[in-house]
């Protein structure tokens, strides 16, 4: 399809605006845990949130395949306190293991392409080694969660590259030396996406194409965090960090997220809907180039933002649909 068309998935983050009741990460408070005197009942009852967590991910499954949506990122907080230091003895994944099973059983019967982002305390920059004992930990539990589902490294975890702590290329060094120790069970899950704020796409790249780890390019922050780079002459490379990575399923395609700056004075936080200039340009452009390619709205309105930029894109010339989710597009 490369030089004619380009087949575009889009999915959504985390939850549903759209059905009700559905949220995939109750908790509980560590100070409300430590307030149950019956330690033993406290933890079955962390293990029963995490299992209406897992069923309400799979309810956000088959909302999905009802509107065929084949791309969903997972709150990272299905497990509540999952990871505090006073759970450290706690391992709830043999309770849980045949909710994540059927989660995971569902995922791969409708060919669902399914991820984790773990959150911006994941930090493989970090000069502290407390950071990064914690930051490895995260990963780890992560990837136990896809491993519980069963599934294949088609689901990976999107981790930036994180903070600079004054010397930028110290510390993507550091980060380059500490990802390459992480034992390979973890390494074969990750992409790395650029920052906002620190690491542009450029430097993610770079990182990426020693690594040689797959690169999601985020257009969002490109546009706050750019430094006159293009994404279009970059892009050739990015695919190629697809296409050439040793952990990468050779089916898989690239992956890009997309969002719209939610106001002027506040560029980097996202907008409830997704702006079809912002991401319509760049598709036209590569198209020629990418058989296929998915893309993750992060737009604050979830799956709504998702249907109304599939409304956007019925007008669209040079676009064709697929089904709810999906479009073709002409280079």
């Amino acid at each position: 399809m490369a030089g004619d068309r380009m087949l575009v998935r889009f999915g959504y983050v985390a939850m549903s605006v759209l059905i009700q009741n559905a949220s995939p990460s109750r908790t509980m408070t560590a100070t409300n845990f430590k307030k149950l005197l019956d330690r033993e009942a406290a933890l079955r009852k962390l293990e029963r949130l995490a299992a209406e967590n897992i069923h309400n991910c799979l309810r956000l499954l088959r909302h999905n395949a009802g509107h065929e949506i084949h791309l969903f990122r997972f709150s990272s907080k299905i497990i509540p306190l999952y990871g505090h230091e006073m759970l450290s003895d706690w391992d709830p994944f043999p309770v849980l293991a045949r909710d994540f099973a059927e989660l995971g059983d569902y995922a791969k019967h409708h060919e669902m392409r399914v991820s984790f982002h773990p959150d911006h305390f994941t930090v493989l920059s970090t000069p502290r080694a407390e950071v990064l004992a914690n930051s490895l930990l995260t990963l780890d539990y992560h990837v136990r969660m896809l491993e519980a589902m069963g599934l294949d490294e088609r689901a990976r975890l999107n981790i930036h590259i994180g903070g600079t702590y004054g010397d930028r290329e110290k510390s993507l060094i550091r980060f380059c030396e500490q990802f390459s120790a992480m034992d390979e069970r973890l390494r074969r899950r990750i992409t790395l996406e650029n920052d906002d704020k620190t690491y542009t796409a450029l430097e993610t790249l770079q990182a990426c194409e020693q690594l040689r780890v797959p690169m999601v390019l985020d257009l969002h922050h490109h546009i706050v965090n750019g430094r006159g780079e293009s994404t279009v002459s970059l892009w050739p490379r990015i695919l190629d960090t697809w296409r050439n990575s040793p952990y990468v399923p050779a089916s898989l395609p690239p992956k890009i997220h997309i969002s719209s700056p939610k106001s002027d004075k506040d560029p980097r936080a996202h907008a409830d809907y997704v702006e079809l200039g912002d991401v319509l340009p760049f598709l036209r452009e590569v198209a020629g180039l990418t058989p296929e390619l998915d893309v993750m709205i992060e737009a604050k309105r979830k799956d709504d933002a998702l249907f109304r930029l599939m409304d956007d894109l019925k007008a669209a010339e040079g676009v064709e649909l697929v089904d709810q989710s999906s479009i073709l597009i002409r280079a």
